[in-house]
């Protein structure tokens, strides 16, 4: 089954104490967000109008007890994407997003898939799927064993720093 639109946000809504994302592409093309970039990049201020709404989101289900965190894994030198990225994760740590950070650039892949992924209350995946471009093809329900994508959550997070401490050494 695949997910988008009001579908998309019932099923993340629908989550009862987690929900959490490993992150894996260097860009990620979303048409939303190319003018935002543009300004990012011209060293204009950081419009965060676009990632308003999630962070509302993402406060909304801290108050009733519920958690969303993520890894983005990267190598540096970061892409002008992933510095745009960056600046808005700011804002989701504020609103209390748990954004952690695992950098390969000096060292192996600990054994995750090339893979991104949601892990809904540790049972629930959902595949996202992009083109080599970073442009979404799809988000697809897994109807297989969930086991390994907690696995590879524990990892990632044992693996990662938390994204403010990464950017101490790297901001």
């Amino acid at each position: 089954m695949f997910l988008d639109g009001d579908d998309w946000r019932a099923y993340f809504d629908a989550m009862e104490y987690d929900a959490w994302r490993l992150e894996t592409h260097p860009v990620y093309t979303v048409p939303q967000e190319e003018d935002g970039i543009r300004r990012f990049l011209a060293g204009e201020p950081l419009d965060t109008g676009a990632t308003a709404a999630w962070a509302t989101r993402v406060r909304g289900y801290r108050e009733t007890g519920r958690r969303v965190g993520r890894v983005h894994v990267v190598t540096r030198p970061l892409t002008d994407y992933l510095r745009f990225e960056f600046a808005h994760y700011r804002h989701n740590v504020e609103a209390g997003e748990d954004v952690r950070i695992l950098d390969l650039t000096d060292r192996p892949n600990p054994g995750l898939p090339d893979q991104d992924f949601w892990l809904f209350d540790d049972r629930r995946v959902v595949l996202m799927n992009y083109r080599s471009d970073g442009t979404q093809i799809n988000r697809r329900i897994h109807d297989g064993d969930p086991a390994p994508y907690a696995a590879w959550k524990g990892l990632a997070i044992a693996e990662s720093v938390p994204f403010t401490e990464y950017l101490k050494d790297h901001g």
